[in-house]
């Protein structure tokens, strides 16, 4: 199924297609005459009478072609509530016979500026589904034309798209398989955003190991697959001025290596590389939008496999940072991938803050579930920013404890650390106090554990199940908000 939205000033003249008009939450329709024909308002006065208020959408049959659907709007409503609103009118319509619809965006009055942007935004949104590898694919196409004063700029429907194009990358690049998107095929796909504006860099398996990024190179050595770090900058403000850095885990199978996983649900281990997503579809929209800002990229790609020259249990490894780390578990392998990469992007790049992003603990999920993000930070004013832009655009995230009394939980005898907590407990928590180890210079530094957020079985808001490209909006807008 596919969807296109245009733009019209002016109403078309031919009103035989199915139309879409604003009302207030009491469903008064008085304003609506001079937008539909008499005899409609007629038949639809006379319906609404009897029809169920709750609802927030109804669909009237004007006859067997046409259809008049009515969408109520609270006072006060904020821009993601419109993004939900979207949402919720691409379900009903992408079940209906009919292709076509006119969005009459003049139809209510006294609403915040650009709603109708953030109306077809949540559509667009919703809209997406990956049919990639079906041989019968859905070709149904739905047209939605929105006309009159109200459309978005041009800057908007571009600033929009941007956001879009971003977050479906995101997902397309979290519901590939692992047998295609291992980390050779993911670090030349990444290479190919040079087309966009990005600097792209990649290291491979010897510059890493030259470097000394041990922890991020045992994770993937068991691997007949490559390792790679991959950097993406945007300089969005031609100056030196201090970049905005994002690091992502990109374990693109995780199969636990020789700590093996179980085999129930191992296959939802494809999306283990989605904080790395998250990050790439955030720099492309940067880079689509033309963002004000400099902004740097940073993921750590590998596959956690066994095998013969697979890291075993025990082994201690030297990360970039110069600290030794003892293997306990090597099924806790994202924060070894994560180590290297934070040192290395504090190190070369010295940014404003780095934030990173993982789905690295399934202790998150019990304590958040599939509501937050756990937010582990050593700065306040950088998790403030996270908590408000979070919750405009409901990818929300939630503070978590840090504490230097967790330190000795991840102590190690043998080496300066171990990779897990063997006493039990606090796992997202002991999981977060080890990467902080790797910020050395005080760096504000924030880490979301989307464990729960990145994959949604049942689907959510503004997605239809599967990959939900969470983070990409999330840091859009904290970018947007505080530091354009």
């Amino acid at each position: 199924m596919s969807l296109q939205i245009n733009y019209k000033n002016s109403y078309p003249k031919n009103k035989t297609d199915n139309l879409v008009i604003f009302v207030d939450e009491s469903f008064n329709i008085l304003h609506l005459k001079k937008h539909i024909l008499k005899n409609e308002y007629i038949f639809i006065n006379d319906l609404i009478k009897v029809s169920d208020k709750k609802r927030k959408i109804i669909s009237y049959d004007i006859s067997s072609k046409k259809k008049i659907i009515l969408v109520s709007i609270k006072k006060n409503l904020n821009n993601s509530a419109f993004e939900s609103l979207g949402a919720k009118f691409y379900d009903q319509i992408k079940v209906m016979k009919q292709n076509n619809f006119i969005i009459d965006t003049g139809t209510i009055k006294n609403t915040p500026k650009n709603f109708i942007g953030y109306f077809l935004h949540g559509i667009k949104l919703k809209s997406y589904n990956f049919e990639k590898y079906k041989s019968k694919k859905n070709k149904k196409k739905i047209i939605i034309t929105a006309v009159g004063k109200n459309i978005p700029s041009k800057s908007d429907q571009l600033k929009f798209k941007a956001i879009e194009d971003g977050t479906f990358y995101a997902r397309d690049l979290v519901s590939e398989p692992g047998n295609i998107l291992h980390p050779d095929e993911y670090a030349k796909r990444l290479n190919s955003l040079k087309k966009i504006g990005l600097r792209i860099n990649i290291y491979d398996e010897k510059k890493l190991d030259k470097l000394g990024m041990h922890t991020l190179l045992g994770v993937g050595q068991g691997s007949i697959r490559g390792s790679y770090l991959v950097t993406m900058e945007w300089n969005g403000l031609k100056n030196n001025s201090k970049p905005l850095a994002f690091v992502g885990k990109g374990v693109c199978f995780d199969t636990g290596g020789i700590s093996l996983k179980p085999a129930k649900f191992m296959e939802d281990m494809t999306y283990d590389m989605a904080g790395s997503a998250t990050v790439v579809g955030l720099m492309k929209s940067l880079a689509l939008r033309k963002a004000k800002v400099n902004a740097i990229g940073v993921v750590g790609l590998v596959e956690n496999m066994p095998g013969g020259n697979a890291q075993r249990p025990g082994d201690i490894v030297k990360s970039y940072s110069g600290q030794t780390v003892e293997i306990l578990n090597t099924d806790a392998e994202g924060r070894l991938v994560l180590a290297d990469a934070l040192t290395f992007t504090e190190e070369k790049y010295k940014p404003k803050f780095i934030v990173d992003l993982a789905t690295l603990t399934g202790a998150i999920i019990v304590s958040l579930g599939s509501e937050y993000a756990g937010l582990f930070s050593n700065d306040d004013k950088l998790s403030n920013q996270l908590i408000d832009v979070g919750e405009k655009t409901e990818e929300k995230v939630w503070r978590m404890p840090l504490n230097k009394n967790f330190d000795k939980l991840i102590d190690s005898k043998n080496a300066d650390m171990q990779n897990i907590n063997y006493v039990g407990g606090a796992g997202s928590t002991t999981a977060a106090q080890f990467l902080q180890r790797f910020i050395l210079n005080k760096t504000p530094w924030a880490h979301l554990d989307i464990a729960g957020m990145a994959f949604s079985k049942y689907g959510g808001a503004l997605n239809s199940g599967g990959a939900t490209g969470y983070g990409v909006r999330l840091l859009n807008k904290l970018v947007e908000d505080y530091y354009e």
